[in-house]
């Protein structure tokens, strides 16, 4: 894992996107296509906003999945994963190959059906953030780090259900669904990178426990130490509590 302290959010997000950009762009000049995997959520803001203005993309040759969603959630509510997606990324891109997991009518058909579809080719690049309470996608502790089936129902915990009414997606926290539909552990271990973008000091605690405590189904997102091609980007905040923090900068050069 590489790991990179940015000054600022609007830089790490600038930064988490010149990766993605060329990962992208090296996937479509030697296959003809790109593979993707995108987070949602507050800590994506500035990263996707970012990554929409990257110039020379051929969004056309790119297909994207995505890593969860609410079951029971309409499209049409604010905290929609797949509403999210619509609006910051596919409708700003003009991307046409996008499947967005429906976890209103069939969820258990969606899993099968989304398992079928990611798994027939390897990912590119994944885009991923770390939990409050340390989840990876959507698979809150203890995570299944053993199950290979690609999309899972799971049961959210009230900790991470907290982290949406706080990031005001919800009002209160009797309005949150208590299941979503998750990409496995596995199935997001198996892209060949993956990004990681965590900004703000509601995650400091759960950024020191995956990167200094042993890697364990309680804290999911320590199992990223054991991938091969991760970048972790960090700013001041979610650093704060590393008992060593890597040194500041603000160019990332290529390094997947």
């Amino acid at each position: 894992m590489k790991i990179y302290l940015l000054r600022n959010k609007a830089i790490q997000g600038k930064c988490a996107a010149k990766q993605a950009a060329a990962v992208i762009k090296q996937a479509i000049a030697q296959r003809g296509e790109a593979r993707i995997l995108s987070a949602t959520g507050e800590s994506q803001f500035e990263f996707l906003q970012a990554l929409v203005q990257e110039s020379d993309i051929d969004w056309a040759k790119t297909e994207m999945f995505h890593l969860d969603e609410y079951v029971g959630l309409p499209m049409s509510h604010p905290a929609s994963f797949r509403k999210y997606l619509m609006e910051r990324f596919i409708g700003k891109t003009g991307i046409k190959k996008y499947h967005l997991l429906d976890g209103e009518t069939n969820p258990e058909e969606t899993c099968r059906r989304m398992g079928e579809l990611i798994s027939a080719a390897p990912i590119d690049v994944a885009f991923t953030g770390i939990g409050e309470n340390g989840h990876l996608a959507f698979n809150d502790p203890p995570a299944d780090f053993d199950t290979e089936e690609p999309y899972l129902i799971v049961k959210l915990d009230e900790a991470c259900r907290k982290q949406q009414v706080g990031e005001g997606w919800f009002k209160t926290l009797t309005e949150v669904p208590e299941r979503a539909i998750s990409i496995s552990v596995r199935q997001l271990l198996k892209a060949k990178s993956i990004l990681t973008i965590v900004p703000d000091t509601r995650k400091a605690a759960a950024v020191q426990r995956c990167l200094e405590e042993p890697v364990s189904p309680m804290t999911p997102a320590s199992i990223l130490r054991t991938h091969p091609n991760v970048i972790l980007y960090l700013d001041p905040n979610s650093a704060s509590l590393l008992k060593e923090k890597p040194e500041a900068t603000e160019d990332v050069p290529a390094m997947l």
